[in-house]
């Protein structure tokens, strides 16, 4: 048995409780909306999902730390809007009374509920267990209907020990062809890894845990056969070097481009081979709730997650990948000839 069983289960259980109240903030608040504002969906489905994920995270490990997204300094000076967020949050409960139970039943009022969400404020680091959440992975596609992900890592000493994504719009059919449409039957699915454990995916569901099953990325015989998954949002990553990339390496379909974690779980289960986020600017600096999850996962499914130098990406290091710069994940057989094209591009040569 896993020394991460119960860890691993309080994971997969809140992340599936936190995209029902993710669903529901689209379908009843997000429709036709880019908005920003502190009235914006993004900012109710952020607030309430980190709630809830704290919440259980601090039911069964309260003397863990836990790196997240948002803090509720806005709310507290809001107090209608903690409201309308409390209301989401007290009705988002998982449909099986001991899988709920396990999480610890429903946040109890709204001051509880902000209070978890002010327990994410750990500033990370490579001592004792940290979890790294981001409870909406994808703004934009998350307002758009596109894909977003939930997203929920533990890290022991700096070094990721388990990951958890919630992908309420990829399709659950792990051979479904990669692709950036969203809609129709069969959609939600829940990926998993515990470090030297594989890793694995289940459709989600409103109660218990459904059934999980092993993944694995698709062996690449011809790289010039490989599909790309970028990002959405030029901001996030190079489409230019990518593309240069894709054309030093006789790839000719297009790149699939989609949002969040979402890409790192796509290519886990063989769906797409490559994902590329180079960098757009010298100073920038990843966040490590975007990467912690999804770096685990692929790795587990038999793929090699460096950045653009090809340094392992190291999460202990604070709230940031100080050290790194873009990422690269590939098949470990491709990885080192993705890599040398990725610097070749990089440094102009």
């Amino acid at each position: 048995m896993s020394s991460y069983t119960h860890e691993l289960q309080i994971a997969l259980l809140a992340v599936q409780r936190a995209t029902l109240l993710t669903q529901k903030v689209f379908h009843t608040h997000a429709k036709g909306t880019l908005s920003k504002s502190d009235h914006s969906p993004v900012t109710i489905g952020d607030f309430g999902a980190q709630a809830l994920i704290i919440s259980a995270v601090r039911h069964n490990f309260p003397s863990d730390e836990i790196v997240g997204e948002e803090e509720a300094s806005s709310l507290r000076e809001n107090p209608s809007l903690a409201e309308q967020i409390f209301a989401l949050v007290k009705e988002s409960r998982l449909e099986d009374a001991e899988a709920e139970g396990l999480l610890g039943g429903p946040v109890q009022d709204a001051e509880a509920m902000l209070g978890a969400i002010d327990a994410g404020s750990s500033g990370g680091g490579s001592k004792g267990r940290i979890w790294a959440l981001d409870p909406v992975d994808g703004t934009k596609g998350f307002l758009r209907g596109g894909q977003y992900a939930v997203c929920l890592a533990l890290m022991v000493d700096g070094d990721i020990k388990l990951g958890v994504l919630g992908c309420p719009n990829l399709p659950v059919d792990d051979a479904a062809e990669l692709s950036a449409e969203v809609g129709g039957e069969g959609r939600g699915v829940l990926f998993a890894a515990v470090q030297g454990e594989g890793a694995t995916s289940r459709p989600l569901t409103k109660g218990k845990l459904a059934e999980g099953k092993g993944i694995a990325m698709k062996e690449v015989k011809d790289i010039t056969q490989a599909t790309f998954c970028e990002s959405v949002e030029a901001a996030h990553s190079s489409h230019g070097d990518q593309a240069e990339i894709a054309k030093r390496l006789g790839i000719t379909q297009d790149s699939v481009r989609m949002d969040s974690q979402a890409k790192y779980g796509s290519i886990a289960r063989g769906a797409g081979d490559l994902y590329l986020r180079l960098p757009v600017r010298k100073d920038y600096e990843e966040k490590i709730w975007d990467h912690a999850a999804g770096d685990l996962i692929v790795r587990e499914a038999g793929g090699e997650v460096t950045d653009a130098n090809g340094k392992r990406l190291d999460f202990g290091l604070g709230r940031t990948l100080k050290s790194n710069k873009g990422v690269v994940a590939a098949p470990k057989a491709v990885h080192e000839t993705v890599l040398k094209v990725v610097k070749e591009v990089l440094s102009g040569t």
